[in-house]
């Protein structure tokens, strides 16, 4: 059973980690923002933190369920205009979003640390020349 300063500092750094990630969203006036980040991310966190103290036999469920649930909210940022698709680069970063929330939820603080850092390495690669011709 989790203290209750432990669940508090898990779901504090998922808003966090999902605020940084939105943040860049948001900066770039994105369809999803700071605050579907960091409700994204809270959320996936919550149902890990509950699967673990109520159910943790349905953990491996919990997560499947979570993946395929976040991917709808993530389709609904995708768009297409004339030729072009729009969104499909934040429908990936809040499905992303979800997967740092299940590992913080999960007490994995390394693994969320570094899968943060790549997102916004990569979230940043529009900005670079090369990247910018693919």
């Amino acid at each position: 059973m989790l203290e209750y300063t432990e669940i508090f500092l898990r779901l504090v750094l998922a808003v966090v980690a999902g605020g940084l990630i939105g943040l860049e969203r948001e900066v770039l006036h994105k369809p999803a923002g700071v605050r579907t980040h960091m409700l994204v991310c809270l959320g996936s966190a919550l149902f890990v933190l509950v699967t673990i103290e109520a159910l943790p036999n349905e953990a491996a469920r919990i997560i499947a369920g979570i993946a395929t649930g976040v991917g709808f909210l993530g389709a609904g940022t995708i768009f297409k205009s004339k030729d072009e698709v729009h969104g499909l680069t934040t429908a990936a970063s809040i499905w992303a979003v979800a997967a740092v929330g299940l590992t913080i939820g999960m007490g994995y603080y390394i693994i969320m640390l570094i899968a943060v850092m790549l997102i916004l390495v990569i979230l940043q690669l529009n900005k670079m020349e090369f990247f910018k011709r693919l």
